[in-house]
């Protein structure tokens, strides 16, 4: 029988893990903006897919440690929850900086901490990898 993680652990690597998928989602979203010149809702979602694979991958091994879960099951579960947190994302993204004037980078953080604790967590932890 496996030993249960303490939650106090669990949301501490789930946050460690967030950090770097969050890191390399902005990597990709500014990258794709400044340097490859792509319209900033565009780089968005390259940015949202890049540290989506990286958070599940990392999730699944470490943060929860469902391995033994089943991966077509957990990785169609992640991407419904998935598709929905880049919908809330990109849509938070898209009115802070179309109508409230925010610039897009600052935007990104305020959304990303949102959904981040409000939403994917509470998903990705009671649904995907329960």
């Amino acid at each position: 029988m496996k030993k249960k993680q303490h939650p106090g652990k669990v949301f501490l690597k789930y946050n460690v893990v967030a950090g770097i998928a969050t890191a390399v989602d902005f990597a990709v979203l500014i990258f794709f903006t400044e340097i490859l010149q792509i319209q900033y809702l565009v780089s968005a979602v390259f940015g949202a897919v890049s540290g989506g694979i990286t958070a599940f991958i990392l999730e699944r091994n470490w943060t929860f440690m469902k391995k033994d879960g089943k991966l077509s099951l957990q990785a169609k579960k992640y991407a419904g929850i998935w598709l929905t947190s880049i919908f809330l994302n990109i849509s938070g993204l898209y009115l802070l900086v179309e109508y409230i004037g925010l610039q897009y980078i600052i935007s990104k953080v305020i959304v990303a901490v949102i959904v981040g604790i409000g939403f994917n967590f509470l998903t990705h932890k009671y649904y995907i990898f329960k």
